[in-house]
């Protein structure tokens, strides 16, 4: 067993499903868009310097710059805008597991507009992650979510959905950190003047937010990043990708513990058919 690999791969998924809970806490001290495009920033900015230090170069192609503008809008701007704007509304659990349907979405996609052949195993798959979304959000709205938050993050994954599908073919290989941190500034340019016309600013300065604020933006915003490159470069992206999985599980069970987030049968066994759904959609591919 390659132990390294496993504290590698558990580390990001952990962080990657934590940043729901920080964002969950910092959206109550500061104005969403607002707090997203200083993220961005900085993110960004640190992202650019270690790959400058790696010895990456802004080198890219029109079709990758094409790419970073597109992904940086879609991805960050859109994705992660419309979840922490939904996230003054629903649970940071609840978003968590909106997101996780990511691999499902795109592999329905595929499926409808690429023609791209699904197995018998992938498209029961993709029947049941609907079913224990269905599940969830049966469970979830009778029991008073908001419904325009639900809306906003089902938006947002759609998002990146679609960036994911519009971008493939144009990454920069040996250049990926680089164009990671372009597309944290890209987000973050586009997201301050919607943040300056559409927010009334407010910042609460408090502890917990500034905790929150450094949180998501050093660990999920750098440090995963760092970790899953440092993953892939290791095992693979197929075998990396599987981490993803416990990603439904782990994003509302830290809600619970750091939020005190109440879970109900009908979340876990939705949250189970989801990830089964995902595992049934990653096994058809191979």
């Amino acid at each position: 067993m390659d132990i390294r690999a496993l504290f590698l791969g558990l580390s990001f998924v952990v962080m990657w499903s934590s940043a729901f809970t920080s964002a969950h806490i910092a959206v109550s001290y500061m104005s969403p868009l607002l707090l997203l495009s200083a993220r961005f920033l900085i993110s960004g900015l640190i992202a650019v310097s270690i790959a400058k230090l790696l010895g990456q170069h802004i080198a890219l192609s029109a079709k990758q710059w094409g790419a970073v503008v597109l992904f940086g809008l879609l991805q960050n701007g859109v994705y992660l805008g419309a979840n922490f704007v939904a996230m003054q509304w629903i649970e940071a659990g609840l978003a968590a597991i909106i997101a996780s349907m990511l691999p499902l979405l795109v592999a329905l996609l595929s499926w409808v507009f690429f023609k791209e052949r699904l197995p018998k195993l992938g498209v029961a798959g993709l029947f049941a992650g609907l079913a224990g979304v269905v599940i969830i959000m049966w469970s979830r709205l009778s029991g008073g979510a908001d419904i325009a938050g639900v809306v906003l993050a089902f938006l947002g994954v759609g998002a990146l959905g679609l960036a994911t599908l519009l971008v493939r073919g144009a990454t920069a290989s040996g250049n990926v950190l680089m164009v990671v941190g372009l597309q944290m500034l890209v987000a973050s340019a586009a997201l301050f003047p919607v943040s300056l016309v559409f927010e009334t600013w407010h910042v609460v300065w408090s502890w917990q937010l500034i905790a929150a604020f450094t949180y998501t933006t050093l660990v999920p915003g750098v440090l995963a990043t760092l970790v899953w490159f440092t993953l892939v470069q290791r095992i693979g992206a197929v075998r990396a990708a599987t981490y993803h999985f416990l990603n439904p599980f782990l994003g509302v069970a830290i809600a619970a513990l750091v939020v005190g987030e109440s879970l109900s049968v009908q979340d876990v066994v939705g949250v189970l058919i989801i990830t089964l759904g995902i595992i049934a959609v990653q096994l058809s591919k191979r």
